[in-house]
């Protein structure tokens, strides 16, 4: 593993969507089943659990939010933000089961909490794939690093088979091939090259030189 274990987050992001996507689906189960089959619920049961859950989750989201931000703690918070949803839907479900009887209102929002998660799952997926297929960031364009590494030195002729992919979430890299003049300045065109990388929060640069001096 050249580049140690980074891509661990990645991997267990993967995971942790793939595990969210089974929740949900046990969950629209469940609920399918409770409109189905109405059974009583004990409301105040369902609300003190529901504040306690409430308390908590919003104490974990916010040591989550302090921290680095990374796939896995998204993947956490994801986790979280689902249990403080069902917290909030169970809250509700337990005073209206407590003002009006009406028993649909319980599994009615869990299928609206599973239809939030899954968005939140789903835009998760969609971005861990983009990691997996060594796509560009989706904050960096490629053009315009292009055209700054172009212009980064006046010995450089062209850039080209340029490259830029996300090892995790705290490394980025770029490799390229870099058309000089001369090899004479070679230390001066690759410094300049790397200012204008770090420019772009790329970390891991990798050039190639390529001299078209006869």
């Amino acid at each position: 593993h050249t580049f140690g274990l980074e891509r661990a987050e990645v991997v267990g992001a993967l995971f942790n969507v793939l595990f969210m996507y089974g929740i949900v689906a046990a969950i629209v189960i469940s609920a399918i089943d409770r409109l189905l089959n109405p059974t009583p619920v004990q409301f105040a049961s369902v609300l003190v659990i529901g504040i306690v859950g409430l308390f908590v989750n919003m104490l974990v989201a916010w040591l989550l939010h302090r921290g680095q931000t990374t796939l896995n703690t998204r993947g956490a918070m994801l986790h979280v933000m689902g249990d403080l949803l069902g917290s909030v839907a169970a809250i509700a479900a337990g005073l209206v089961i407590w003002l009006t009887g009406w028993m649909p209102i319980d599994p009615l929002l869990s299928l609206l909490i599973c239809g939030l998660i899954l968005v939140s799952s789903t835009k998760l997926l969609l971005e861990t794939l983009h990691m997996i297929m060594e796509g560009v960031p989706q904050s960096v364009d490629i053009n315009e690093v292009a055209d700054a590494l172009n212009d980064a030195h006046p010995d450089i002729v062209r850039v080209h088979h340029l490259h830029i992919w996300t090892i995790s979430s705290g490394t980025r890299a770029l490799s390229a091939h870099i058309d000089v003049r001369s090899a004479d300045n070679w230390n001066e065109v690759s410094r300049a090259l790397q200012k204008e990388t770090r420019r772009h929060d790329i970390n891991h640069p990798t050039f190639q030189p390529v001299i078209l001096e006869p």
